[in-house]
């Protein structure tokens, strides 16, 4: 498995252990979720954003084609 290190000041690593914490998770595993989640979030919007313009240029992909 590959690894990644991540640099935080000491108040974000405070605010991160108090958000582990209030879950009952351990750092490590709080951070991992919030990015994945992050990374979700982004590609959902981006797919979003292309079914928007693909609905929008329908017509003129119908007439260019």
């Amino acid at each position: 498995m590959a690894g990644l290190n991540l640099r935080f000041t000491e108040e974000e690593l405070d605010a991160l252990r108090d958000r582990a914490d209030a879950e009952g998770r351990s750092m490590q595993s709080f951070a991992h979720d919030a990015v994945m989640t992050a990374v979700n979030e982004r590609a959902r919007l981006f797919n979003e954003a292309a079914a928007h313009v693909l609905r929008a240029s329908e017509e003129l992909n119908r007439r260019l084609a």
